[in-house]
């Protein structure tokens, strides 16, 4: 009778697992017809599934998309998490409030409004904020796609910490990047890249655990060289894959 009560609980354990496995929602999000044509293109070389089934993301959870851009992820992010998550976006959101969380199926997104005050001051390479605050907590998950490279060092050590204030014990935080040399000065080539080492320091001084690395964006070919939007480069960049974990 034990025994037939341990199989019956594992069943019933690997059930539950199953029904917050994200496989077959990220494949009906990427194959939606209403994906434009050029986000399509894209998917092979950012292999979203992958990516976010080693951030661990489950369809369960309450997560926070960080300058989600023209919504490219938002799009596969917002149909996983409709039904028994929840998906928030923040910081750098009006192109994606006008064109993607007004269309159907994204009306339940919430753009979380802050007092960033985000700008490139004149003759700066990189973009500031205001201190802010998110306005949720305890969420599953933080996750932000090509976007630190943009910042300068103060603003990616505040939204760090903001990051860690929103996130829950445990809660996870998803980073992909342009790879830069370590230590490599700044110069017109690399503006569009950042040092992972620099990052991950930073995430640790930020009270972070480093959980891991990934491989799946690496490439070869890609020698750290030139700007991102060079064509010879572009599609084709290294890019780190990140994880990290609020303690």
């Amino acid at each position: 009778m034990k025994a037939l009560l341990t199989i019956i609980l594992l069943s019933l354990v690997g059930v539950a697992h199953a029904e917050h496995e994200i496989d077959a929602k990220v494949e009906a999000a990427l194959a939606d017809e209403s994906r434009p044509e050029e986000d399509r293109m894209r998917d092979r070389n950012r292999r979203p599934l992958d990516t976010l089934k080693f951030f661990g993301m489950k369809d369960n959870m309450r997560v926070l998309e960080l300058v989600p851009g023209g919504g490219w992820y938002t799009r596969v992010l917002a149909p996983v998490l409709a039904d028994n998550g929840k998906l928030y976006v923040a910081l750098g959101t009006n192109t994606v409030s006008e064109n993607v969380l007004t269309l159907p199926g994204f009306e339940q997104v919430e753009v979380l409004d802050t007092s960033d005050n985000l700008h490139r001051p004149k003759g700066s390479r990189h973009y500031v904020m205001d201190d802010f605050e998110f306005g949720v907590s305890n969420l599953d998950m933080v996750v932000t796609f090509r976007n630190l490279h943009n910042f300068d060092v103060d603003t990616r050590e505040m939204m760090n910490r903001q990051v860690f204030a929103s996130l829950r014990s445990g809660g996870l935080y998803g980073v992909i990047d342009h790879t830069a040399r370590h230590m490599e000065p700044a110069n017109n080539e690399n503006r569009r890249r950042v040092d992972p080492v620099m990052v991950i320091k930073e995430m640790l001084d930020s009270g972070f655990e480093f959980v891991g690395y990934n491989d799946l964006h690496y490439r070869a070919d890609d020698e750290l060289v030139f700007e991102v939007g060079r064509r010879s480069v572009t599609g084709n960049t290294d890019r780190f894959t990140l994880l990290f974990r609020k303690p």
